[in-house]
């Protein structure tokens, strides 16, 4: 079954094959049992196609009884026609394609069989248009071989496959003047490659007789002819160049030149028309004498200038004729005589007093003459102080070869001769009034662009009458340098305009001044500054910081170079920018120098360049990097005196403890201990006179303090006798002890005065009457101050004493010796543990020996 299956495809081919052998070969589109038929193989690019495809089913084997089915391909693309059974027993299939589109394309016919299509039939078809009509014809006839040379121009392509072929023959009244026999009506030559030219040659030509010549085109769809030329063949004959031979100026007629020439060999028979041209070296444009009829002989022509080079050519065409002219001869140079210069010469001057001596200094420049006054090369100026007598000669004050002078001249000089010279003489001095400049200057100047090398300037006239008008103009740049020719005279008084070309460049700045000539006078100058053509500078300025604070900095910049501003600068544009890409800009005056950008963030980094720009561009200068700082400066100067304020009165404080025993004694004063002084171990007489108190059972061992007494001695003196006054001065060891304080009940009731001060305690809810504490004063006025001693009078025989460790505050500190009483007074609000307010020296007091302390404050 394998096997079966694979040849199954084998024997396919091999019977369309045997198929293909028995139907026949190949024909010109079409096979012995099938034909295509077309309407037109070539069709006009864009209408209908029609076709037909016929089978012939008795001629192709294989097909006899089976149902044959047509189709169709343009090329690669299947189209679709309609089949029918056509008359003895064939099989039709027509095809109409409405809008054939292509330039060229095949049309197969395919018949499936078995399956398989097979191609049975081909027909090619091509589009495209009627021919185009050729134009321009010419004809040029060469005397060399006279072969007829003819040249046009081809139309559109038609895309279709086109003869084309040049024609002549002779006009219908004229019998054919480009044939040998009658057979040979019409002739000419046909071009090779495609190319639109070609040459007839003289054996088909009959010269000196009229011919009419065309171009003929032709392809499938049509034919197209140029206009026809109706011409002599000698009439478009193209003439060998004469040749000049010699070139020489007439004498005594210095302007005039006589030429001879003679023609070329092939041109000898004939009546020829000629041109002559010349030119001077540094003349562009040429000059051309037209007229010159004969053969060959000479001419004569007049106008030229002296001492000039000049350029000679010629050429020639048959007279009369409208046919080419030769080409020009081979150049002849010839330089004319010369006579001595002519003209006047333009000057310009400027004048001013000599240093030393009574001499003035003048700078004189001039213009060189044109070439037309020159009369030939000239060789040097003469500048005299006068003019040339018989027998007398002028002093010469300058004799150089450059335009400009420079000399000194007796004062009150006003006028200096120039005068021009070469090899044939000397011009007539030109006569230079030296004026003053002290005129109106003009009321307006304007300079515009009239060109890449030009500039146009215009001004306003004057109200008085001007003879002539005096431009300077000087390239602005960073050095410099003198201008001998860039100035120019405008002789014409009414004129308020001139071109200025000399020496003008573009992206450069010129400075141009106008004078005015008066009468008598020369006007002060006015100026104007223009450029001929501007463009963006070459380079941006470089920023630099002055100066920088927290919120502002200052920027500067130095002022481009007039050299690459290369135009005027309209404006400054600073840009700056920080680090989260916030940009900010400014327009700044092209007249300004320095910026202040305000409102920064303080300490934080920003990035500034500066933009130049012209009104032909702009261009970014290079970028600077700035951070804001956190303080200004006069913050920065306030907290360094603070500083150097709070430092120097630390230093001052220190000094002051180290050195003043005062202040040390304010702030920490020193309190004796009680304890190691002979007061500590001494009673007063009533203390031991009093009769002991013998504790209650209730409470033993604590003694009941009757008397605080306070005493205060004076340095370096013993304590005052009890029951003496305080404020005496007296041997005593101690003052007598003084009366008690006693509260009475009712009111206005006096209280005790003094040395010594009491308090009162108060009195018990059971009627019993509180002793009250006494305290000495201050001590002898004058004396040193001592720490005073605190008493507390008990019931007991032995005396209580207190004393105080230093402290800062008044008796801190304080240490009881001794018993302390086991109760005190109760008042209304009980046993009162808080310090005492009422009576400041026993303010914080603390007493040794005891649990608690009661009574003292009021009950």
């Amino acid at each position: 079954m394998a096997r079966r299956g694979a040849g199954t495809p084998l024997l396919l081919w091999l019977s369309l094959l045997l198929l293909l052998r028995l139907g026949g070969e190949w024909g010109p589109g079409t096979f012995d049992c099938a034909s295509v038929d077309v309407g037109s193989p070539v069709v006009l690019l864009g209408s209908a196609v029609t076709a037909s495809c016929t089978i012939r089913s008795k001629l192709c084997r294989g097909l006899e009884d089976g149902q044959v089915q047509i189709s169709w391909m343009l090329d690669n693309e299947t189209v679709a026609g309609s089949q029918c059974c056509g008359a003895g027993g064939t099989e039709v299939s027509n095809l109409t394609v409405a809008q054939f589109n292509r330039t060229q394309a095949k049309l197969w016919c395919w018949v499936e069989w078995n399956g398989t299509k097979q191609r049975v039939g081909l027909a090619e078809i091509r589009a495209g248009y009627p021919p185009a009509k050729p134009s321009n014809l010419s004809c040029l006839l060469n005397l060399s071989d006279y072969g007829l040379t003819c040249r046009w121009e081809q139309g559109a392509d038609s895309h279709l496959p086109t003869s084309v072929a040049l024609k002549c023959a002779p006009p219908r009244a004229h019998p054919p003047p480009c044939r040998r026999s009658r057979a040979q009506a019409v002739t000419g030559c046909t071009p090779q490659g495609g190319s639109s030219h070609c040459t007839v040659p003289r054996r088909l030509l009959q010269l000196y007789r009229r011919m009419e010549i065309w171009v003929s085109a032709t392809n499938a769809l049509g034919t197209a002819e140029s206009e026809h030329l109706r011409i002599d063949p000698m009439d478009v004959a193209k003439l060998d160049p004469p040749a000049l031979q010699s070139i020489r100026s007439v004498p005594y007629q210095t302007d005039c030149v006589a030429l001879s020439w003679a023609l070329a060999p092939s041109n000898a028979h004939m009546e020829l028309q000629c041109e002559l041209r010349y030119r001077a070296r540094e003349d562009p444009a040429w000059a051309l004498v037209t007229g010159i009829v004969g053969q060959a002989g000479t001419t004569q022509c007049c106008g030229f200038l002296f001492g000039t080079r000049y350029l000679f050519q010629m050429r020639c065409r048959r007279h009369s004729a409208q046919g080419y002219w030769s080409e020009w001869s081979p150049g002849r140079n010839h330089t004319t005589h010369e006579k001595a210069p002519t003209g006047t010469l333009d000057a310009w001057w400027s004048t001013r007093p000599a240093p030393a001596g009574r001499r003035l200094e003048v700078q004189l420049r001039w213009k060189a003459p044109r070439q037309r006054e020159a009369n030939g090369r000239l060789l040097g100026y003469r500048v005299a102080l006068g003019l040339r007598r018989r027998g007398r000669e002028p002093p010469t004050v300058c004799n150089t070869t450059n335009t400009r002078c420079n000399f000194t001249a007796p004062v009150g000089t006003r006028r200096v001769y120039i005068s021009a010279y070469n090899a044939a003489g000397e011009s007539a001095a030109t006569e230079v009034i030296l004026l003053e400049r002290k005129g109106q200057p003009l009321p307006g100047l304007r300079a515009i662009s009239r060109g890449e090398r030009s500039l146009w300037v215009r001004w306003e006239a004057p109200l008085a009458p001007v003879a002539a008008y005096v431009l300077e103009w000087q390239r602005v740049s960073s050095e410099p340098s003198p201008c001998s020719a860039c100035w120019q005279m405008e002789r014409n008084g009414a004129t308020t305009a001139a071109l200025i070309q000399d020496g003008i460049e573009p992206f450069q700045q010129y400075n141009i001044s106008v004078y005015p000539l008066y009468k008598d006078a020369i006007g002060m100058p006015i100026h104007v500054a223009a450029y001929s053509k501007q463009k963006a500078p070459s380079y941006a300025p470089k920023l630099h910081l002055k100066s920088i604070s927290k919120s502002h900095a200052e920027l500067c910049w130095d002022s481009v170079a007039v050299e690459l501003q290369n135009g005027f600068i309209t404006n400054y544009t600073i840009f700056w920018a920080n680090s989260t890409a916030e940009v900010s800009n400014a327009v700044v005056n092209s007249s300004l120098s320095s910026f202040v950008i305000r409102d920064l963030k303080p300490s934080t980094l920003y990035k500034v360049h500066i933009m130049a720009s012209t009104v032909a561009g702009s261009t970014n200068g290079t970028s600077l990097t700035l951070v804001t700082m956190v303080l200004d400066d006069i913050e920065i100067q306030f907290l360094f005196l603070a500083l150097g304020l709070i430092f120097v009165l630390l230093i001052l404080l220190l000094i002051c403890f180290q050195k003043n025993g005062r202040v040390k004694q304010q702030f920490w004063p020193s309190v004796p201990d009680p304890a190691n002084s002979s007061l500590g171990k001494w009673a007063p007489a009533e203390l031991q006179q009093e009769p002991p108190q013998v504790p209650g059972a209730r409470e033993p061992g604590l003694a009941t303090i009757s008397t605080v007494i306070v005493l205060e001695r004076a340095a370096g003196k013993q304590a005052p006798a009890w029951g003496k006054d305080p404020t005496a001065e007296t041997t005593s060891a101690f003052p007598s002890p003084p009366q008690p304080y006693m509260q009475q009940d009712g009111p206005g009731t006096p209280r005790a005065g003094g040395a010594t001060t009491g308090m009162s305690v108060g009195s018990c809810g059971n009627g019993e009457t509180v002793q009250y504490a006494q305290v000495v004063g201050d001590g002898y006025k004058g004396q040193q101050h001592v720490p005073p001693r605190l008493y507390l009078r008990s019931s007991s025989t032995q005396p209580l004493l207190f004393d105080r460790s230093p402290s800062p505050k008044p008796y801190e500190n304080l240490w009881f010796h001794g018993a302390l009483p086991s109760r005190g007074c109760q008042g209304a609000g009980g046993f009162l543990e808080e310090p005492l307010v009422d009576f400041p020296l026993l303010q914080g007091l603390q007493i040794s020996g005891a649990e608690e302390l009661h009574g003292f404050q009021p009950c």
